[in-house]
C-alpha cells in the first residue's frame, strides 16, 4: 500500500475504529478478503455451472435429422425425455403459408426427426398440431410438416375450437385463459420452434411458439409481450425444446417471404432450458438475451437462466 491508499483508507476507517475498535489497516484487510471472497465465489458458482447437467447442446454443420441425432447423443439419449407408453405433443410452427425455404416455419425433416425419435423411446402415441394465423390447410401442406410428422408415424390435426380449456395459468398478466386441451392432457411435451425476427416481439423462438396452443383472443399477449411470453413460458414446462436454426428469418418476420432475409445456418439448439436456448438464439441475430425483456422476466419468475456464463452447454460440429 502506497502513502496515498494508506492516508485514504485511514481517513474512511475513523468510524470503523470508533465503533468496533477495528485496525484502520486490519479493516483494508477486511475488505480486500471480502472482495477477494465474492470473486472467488462467482468462480465458483460458475464453474459449478459448468460441471452440471447440459442445459442445452448446440449441433451444426449437418442436416437437421443429422444436427438432432448428435445432440440427443449429447444429452443422453430420448430416453431422458420420453418413455415407454408416453402420448408426446411435437409442437412445430407452422403458422404461416409459407415454403421452408422461407424460413417462417419449422424445418420438416426435423419434425420428423422428432416424431421418429419419441417412437424410438418407446411413445404410445405422437401428435403434431398448431394454430396457424394462416389458413391450416394450406400451411400444414405447403410447410411440409404435414407430410414429413405423418410419413415418422405422427397423428397430425388441426386445431379444434371445441378442445380448448379455459384454466388458471396463474401468470403475472395471464390469468385465466384457453389452453388447447391436447397439450394438457399428454404426458410430454416438445417445443420445436423456428428462431426468426418478429416485428413485436424483436424474436421468436421457444417462449413465443407456445401462443401455438393457446386460444383466443391471443392479440392481447401483444399488448405486454414481455410478461405475458414469461408467463407462458412458466405454464408450459417441456421436457425438451429443439431449436430450429438451420435457416433463420432475419427480417420481416414472423411471416417473412423474400429469401433474401432468410440465412442458412445449419444449426439446431437442443436442450431443456428455454431461456438459456433462446438466449444462445439471440446470438444468431447479433443480439444477447439480456435485450429481450421476456426472457428477463422469464428469468426472474425461474423459469430459466438468461445468462449463458451460468448455465452449462455445449458446441458440437457436426460432420
Amino acid at each position: 500500500m502506497d502513502r496515498r491508499q494508506f492516508l485514504k483508507v485511514t481517513g474512511a476507517s475513523a468510524a470503523t475504529l470508533a465503533v468496533t475498535g477495528m485496525n484502520p489497516l486490519a479493516a483494508l484487510a477486511a475488505r480486500e478478503q471480502t472482495s477477494g471472497g465474492q470473486a472467488a465465489a462467482q468462480a465458483s458458482a460458475k464453474q459449478a455451472a459448468q460441471q452440471g447437467p447440459l442445459a442445452f447442446v448446440v449441433t451444426r454443420g449437418g442436416k437437421p435429422e443429422k444436427n438432432y441425432a448428435a445432440a440427443l447423443k449429447a444429452l443422453g439419449g430420448i430416453s431422458k425425455f420420453v418413455t415407454r407408453g408416453d402420448v408426446v405433443v411435437v409442437k412445430p410452427n407452422i403458422g404461416w403459408d409459407r415454403t421452408p425455404a422461407q424460413a417462417a416455419t419449422t424445418d420438416p425433416t426435423l419434425v420428423g426427426a422428432v416424431v421418429k425419435s419419441c417412437y424410438d423411446g418407446g411413445a404410445k402415441k405422437v401428435k403434431v398440431f398448431d394454430y396457424p394465423c394462416n389458413d391450416p390447410r394450406r400451411t400444414y401442406v405447403r410447410s411440409g410438416i404435414a407430410e414429413a410428422a405423418k410419413a415418422a408415424g405422427a397423428e397430425v390435426s388441426f386445431i379444434d375450437d371445441r378442445k380448448f380449456r379455459r384454466v388458471d395459468m396463474k401468470g403475472t398478466v395471464l390469468k385465466t385463459w384457453p389452453v388447447y386441451a391436447e397439450a394438457l392432457d399428454c404426458d410430454r411435451l416438445i417445443n420445436v420452434p423456428i428462431a426468426k425476427h418478429h416485428g413485436s416481439a424483436r424474436l421468436t423462438m421457444c417462449l413465443k411458439n407456445w401462443m401455438g396452443v393457446i386460444g383466443d383472443p391471443r392479440g392481447r399477449l401483444h399488448q405486454d409481450f414481455d410478461h405475458s411470453l414469461a408467463d407462458l413460458g412458466r405454464f408450459f414446462r417441456p421436457s425438451l425444446s429443439v431449436l430450429d436454426a438451420t435457416r433463420i428469418l432475419t427480417a420481416y418476420g414472423p411471416q417473412g417471404g423474400d429469401t433474401k432475409d432468410v440465412r442458412t445456418l445449419n444449426t439446431l439448439v437442443v436442450g431443456t432450458d428455454e431461456v438459456a436456448i433462446d438466449s444462445y438464439g439471440a446470438t444468431f441475430f447479433g443480439m444477447k438475451g439480456a435485450q429481450l425483456g421476456y426472457l428477463v422476466q422469464a428469468a426472474r419468475l425461474g423459469v430459466g437462466q438468461v445468462d449463458l456464463t451460468k448455465v452449462r452447454h455445449s458446441v458440437i460440429d457436426v460432420a
